[in-house]
């Protein structure tokens, strides 16, 4: 008799898991409560789908900090190399942008998705939408909204963390697995800032173009974006991690900004340094600095907030900026926390649940933009399906 498995999501990490045991022979049933599967994968796709990155992967791997221990083998499994093999046989072929990230050329997860389900219904993979996972019965079997219980052989959970819920990721699967997950908190995410009325009304969605942040001797460049209630953008999805738990410790955390990073500080000065005349301050940032108006009103508000105004060239290359929480995980770009590494073996089984594997966002780790979540989540969906594939054939 063939052996089913049944996959809870249906992300990257529940649809490479499906594919993976459809190819070795299992009916496979992917069951999903949303409409239709692969949405947050859309809207990655947004922003170019960044799949992964083409970086030596000693350095890949320490994208991962503390869950590298146990994410360093399963990616060495699927490697880079095997993600872009896999994108290129689906007849989406990739590149590598100047930054080192892989894109598919195409440039959006459309293409790639509509090839992925065809092969996918090739393999007779069965799709089951608007079917919310509600955890076990008693017996063991898997319970979902309105229908009988499922028992497959096999069941692989890739149920997502808790960033974009109107997408699927609602993190509605932890009351199934109490005790067994660390909590979720945003990843990747923007900060609240107290802006005054006059910069959150006359700036709010304008972005902070070539800047640098540091906070704790980690300096990063890139781009920001204000927003209505703080700061949001590469640069600062970068620090994201150390400034959540640096406030989640202390109450705040406060930046640097360098408003001018490809001028010295000696450099700025010079600049600053000639008689202003009649010019009122806005004007000198403006002519001398080389300042845009949304720089100059950090400034200001630098000055308001009662930074020294001796030195203007180290207040535009140190500015401080106290950021008062990470913005709602709502509208992070991925979560942190999860179902813990001490809940799940090597081949990521359940220890308290024979036969049941977990992959994805749902498993407790964090990575930063660059290719990173999405590898991890493709890796660790191969990784389950072998894992689960390896106890079928256990000896009885």
């Amino acid at each position: 008799m063939t052996q089913t498995a049944a996959i809870i999501g249906g992300g990257p990490a529940g649809l490479i898991a499906a594919e993976t045991l459809a190819q070795a022979g299992l009916n496979v049933t992917v069951y999903d409560h949303m409409p239709s599967v692969g949405r947050k994968l859309m809207m990655a796709g947004r922003g170019g789908l960044n799949l992964t990155h083409s970086e030596p992967l000693d350095t890949f791997l320490s994208r991962y900090a503390t869950a590298r221990s146990w994410l360093e083998p399963i990616i060495r499994d699927y490697p880079p190399e095997a993600l872009i093999a896999w994108c290129n046989a689906l007849g989406q072929p990739t590149f590598i942008g100047s930054t080192g990230r892989v894109f598919p050329a195409a440039m959006k997860a459309s293409p790639l998705l509509r090839a992925w389900l065809r092969r996918l219904g090739d393999l007779g993979v069965q799709l089951r939408a608007r079917q919310r996972w509600l955890g076990w019965d008693a017996d063991g079997g898997l319970r979902f909204d309105g229908t009988a219980p499922e028992r497959p052989d096999v069941t692989i959970l890739a149920c997502g963390g808790a960033s974009w819920p109107r997408l699927g990721s609602d993190a509605a699967w932890t009351a199934n697995l109490p005790g067994a997950v660390a909590p979720l908190r945003p990843a990747n995410c923007g900060f609240l800032v107290d802006w005054s009325p006059h910069l959150r009304d006359r700036f709010a969605g304008t972005p902070l173009k070539r800047l640098a942040i540091r906070f704790g001797g980690e300096l990063v460049r890139g781009e920001a974006v204000i927003t209505a209630t703080g700061l949001e953008g590469s640069a600062i999805y970068a620090l994201s991690a150390r400034l959540r738990d640096a406030i989640e410790a202390t109450g705040s955390a406060t930046i640097e900004i360098d408003l001018r990073p490809d001028l010295s500080q000696a450099a700025l000065a010079d600049r600053l340094g000639g008689p202003r005349r009649s010019q009122s301050l806005a004007n000198t940032l403006r002519k001398q600095a080389g300042l845009p108006p949304e720089s100059i009103c950090l400034v200001q508000e630098a000055l308001h907030a009662g930074a020294p105004s001796g030195d203007l060239a180290a207040l535009i290359k140190h500015l401080p900026l106290r950021l008062t929480a990470p913005a709602p995980i709502e509208r992070a770009i991925s979560s942190a926390g999860g179902l813990r590494a001490d809940a799940f073996d090597s081949t990521l089984m359940l220890r308290d649940r024979p036969g049941v594997f977990a992959a994805g966002e749902m498993l407790d780790w964090e990575a930063p933009t660059g290719g990173y979540l999405l590898q991890a989540c493709f890796s660790t969906g191969v990784a389950a399906a072998k894992g689960a594939l390896a106890w079928l054939d256990r000896p009885a």
